[in-house]
């Protein structure tokens, strides 16, 4: 089981910790820190970005960096749930392109859990841009 709690500062502003022991800051304006509606986009690139990067280490590609950015729609009336994803996957390396396809295909049909939990509302899209194929 995984514990997580909030604990509310002032304003819209609270902080995070779980069984980690790692505190983040949290603010509903924006001002301090990430809203938590940003924070599940950055578990969700940071989820597949480390499935990637496993992949093709497993895989012995020789990746030298990986940024993965996305961009959210999210649904005008509440509780605005993200609609729709598009995850940019900016991969730097002598990768084989179809390496990388396979382990972000696999990332999302199969090991990062942010992704299963955001499809039952988000459709999620992939772009994968090489730097120095």
């Amino acid at each position: 089981m995984t514990n997580a709690r909030t604990t509310w500062i002032e304003k819209r502003r609270f902080n995070g910790i779980s069984d980690s022991g790692h505190e983040i800051a949290l603010d509903g304006d924006k001002v301090t820190g990430n809203s938590p509606m940003e924070l599940v986009l950055i578990a969700l690139c940071g989820c597949t970005g480390y499935d990637v990067v496993s992949i093709l280490q497993k895989k012995r590609e020789p990746l030298t960096g990986l940024e993965v950015r996305a961009q959210a729609e999210r649904a005008v009336e509440p509780p605005s749930v993200y609609t729709e994803i598009q995850l940019i996957y900016r991969v730097s390396g002598k990768v084989s392109r179809k390496a990388v396809e396979d382990a972000v295909k696999l990332s999302k049909e199969k090991y990062c859990s942010v992704s299963a939990m955001l499809e039952k509302t988000a459709k999620i899209i992939a772009e994968i841009e090489y730097v120095d194929s």
